[in-house]
């Protein structure tokens, strides 16, 4: 599946989009290039979900955990860019949260790909022309 985002403008428009076509998966993995929006479209995707607290890159924290205000799903957000070995993936206790049931969207994944689950969503952000941004997603 492939989803356009003209512009900042409308991407609100792709989280619906997105979360229309989530149906039961809860692991996705965010790939794309530093600057390619994958921050961005997440938190949109959490507000669209219902999350009213602010919203950011766990890129220090590696996860941040949100819970939606309409349905009360939790969501954790992870940033892998930090990491430096597997072992910090594990002292963490990724296993927890990734087949918690509980929906998690993972930035940089490649750091850790061999721990993401079987059912993972592959989500590809790239830019194209005019800032406008083609999100693909396909099972892993």
């Amino acid at each position: 599946m492939e989803i356009r985002i003209q512009s900042l403008d409308h991407i609100h428009e792709a989280a619906r989009e997105f979360i229309a076509a989530m149906g039961d998966d809860t692991v996705f993995a965010f790939y794309g290039k530093m600057g390619a929006g994958k921050t961005t479209f997440i938190k949109a995707i959490c507000e669209e979900l219902g999350v009213s607290d602010v919203i950011t890159s766990p890129t220090f924290a590696i996860v941040n955990e949100y819970r939606s205000d309409k349905g009360g799903e939790l969501i954790y957000h992870f940033d892998f860019y930090r990491i430096k070995k597997l072992e910090e993936a594990y002292d963490m206790g990724y296993e927890d949260y990734f087949y918690s049931g509980a929906l998690c969207f993972i930035e940089w994944p490649e750091l850790i790909e061999e721990l993401l689950p079987g059912n993972t969503i592959k989500v590809t952000i790239e830019e194209v022309e005019n800032e406008e941004r083609k999100v693909a997603m396909e099972s892993l």
